[in-house]
């Protein structure tokens, strides 16, 4: 009925189903679905392929602009060909139509913008439960969130942190990248760790500038930051868990994960409004005590200033925290609710 199609590495399949196939009565009614994870990753080569693909002649898949001429992308390919498009959230679907983030290929994005949607990925509720995470020394449910409070001790305690509950502590599980909003903690971070009671836990590897930072930043503000160069999944889960505050500033983010296991466990983010982190972060108000979050704008030093200090105002008054908390607990990032809207993707492709 369907094929689905993941990125860039099958990009050539929609083309080759109907050049190849569309007369085969096994697939004369089947329909193509691409999704698009990340539009940087485009899959681009010499054109003197084409040949070799058995797809001489198609010069509608040659970039004709300076920076790929004489080139052409399986990425490009798919999203000529393919019935319908996807993308890992509606607002990065709309991001990637602008000159801002469509990497080249936002004006065919664009004029195929009707046959382009877009799904939040899922959180594998498996792993990811607090209720049951066998990687966590203590669970804890919105029911009962003392082992939230004991996971914190356990993970400063482990990392040669004095324990203070009244203390927020900001967490980081990332890849060191310029992508992750690293930048914006050069003059924010010592800010924070020089001006406030709060502790800062980093576990990632990645750019050796972000890298050096880090281990400055432990040097300068010694009981007061930890920063794991390299990844360990009992950590990650444990930072998650652990930590009060998570931080996720990025300049662009098709989807996120870490953003849903922190509200997931308790923590709410930092995180800027673009692509995924805005479709599934909500900005707390404590006039309402809506929101799972806190939400900023713009890529810029003050707007992750701005939201520290919302943070921190926010921990003074403990009763909208823990409604912001419980708030982020219960929301639903389970494949079960995003796989039923590929399955609503696929009927209405095939009209059953």
């Amino acid at each position: 009925d369907v094929i689905h199609c993941n990125d860039w590495h099958v990009g050539l399949l929609p083309l080759y189903l109907k050049r190849h196939y569309g007369w085969d009565g096994l697939f004369r009614r089947t329909k193509t679905l691409l999704t698009i994870h990340n539009i940087g990753y485009q899959g681009i080569f010499s054109s003197s392929l084409l040949g070799d693909l058995d797809l001489a002649g198609h010069t509608d898949l040659l970039f004709q602009e300076d920076l790929h001429a004489g080139h052409f992308s399986f990425l490009k390919t798919g999203i000529l060909y393919a019935d319908v498009l996807s993308t890992v959230s509606h607002t990065y679907s709309l991001e990637i139509q602008t000159a801002e983030y469509g990497m080249g290929l936002e004006g065919l994005l664009r004029a195929r913008r009707d046959s382009l949607v877009g799904i939040v990925n899922g959180v594998d509720t498996a792993d990811w439960d607090p209720q049951t995470d066998p990687l966590l020394p203590h669970s804890f449910s919105a029911d009962d969130l003392s082992g939230k409070v004991k996971n914190k001790q356990h993970l400063l305690d482990g990392l040669g942190l004095a324990f203070d509950e009244r203390v927020p502590v900001f967490g980081i599980v990332s890849r060191l990248t310029a992508q992750k909003g690293l930048d914006l903690y050069f003059e924010t971070l010592p800010e924070l760790l020089a001006w406030r009671q709060a502790k800062l836990v980093i576990l990632g590897t990645g750019e050796r500038r972000y890298e050096d930072f880090f281990h400055h930043l432990q040097h300068s503000f010694p009981g007061k930051v930890c920063f794991y160069r390299g990844y360990s999944e009992e950590l990650a889960h444990l930072v998650e868990a652990g930590s009060d505050v998570f931080l996720m500033p990025s300049l662009y983010e098709p989807c996120g994960l870490n953003q849903m296991y922190s509200q997931l466990y308790g923590t709410p983010p930092i995180v800027r409004k673009t692509g995924g982190l805005a479709d599934t972060v909500d900005h707390f108000h404590p006039t309402t005590g809506e929101g799972t979050g806190i939400v900023f704008e713009h890529f810029t030093t003050d707007g992750l200033r701005w939201a520290l200090s919302v943070a921190l105002e926010l921990w003074k008054d403990q009763g909208a925290w823990r409604r912001m908390m419980l708030n982020g607990m219960g929301r639903d990032f389970s494949w079960g609710a995003q796989g039923a809207k590929y399955v609503r993707l696929y009927r209405t492709m095939t009209g059953r």
